[in-house]
């Protein structure tokens, strides 16, 4: 996952292969609270994951500490089903 200034991105990898599997971001819903478009994101990115049979995944923060949307995004993405 990354988070910039103004929005934010998640990304499942296949790191084996080195390919992303499903991408989720914050660019085209530019409306509402930080926290909310974060929760969508993992929530999107959840079901992106279904939809490529996959339920379970390691969540990567990327360095950043565990609050604020780094958390939302896992709480929607736990939300939509996926299992970290």
């Amino acid at each position: 996952m990354f988070r910039s200034l103004h929005y934010i991105y998640a990304q499942l990898i296949d790191d084996a292969k080195g390919r992303v599997l499903v991408s989720s971001s914050s660019l085209k819903t530019k409306k509402g609270k930080p926290l909310d478009l974060a929760k969508a994101v993992g929530k999107e990115l959840a079901v992106k994951a279904k939809a490529a049979s996959i339920t379970t995944c390691v969540f990567d923060r990327g360095g950043y500490l565990y609050h604020g949307r780094v958390k939302a995004v896992a709480e929607g993405a736990r939300e939509g089903g996926l299992k970290f």
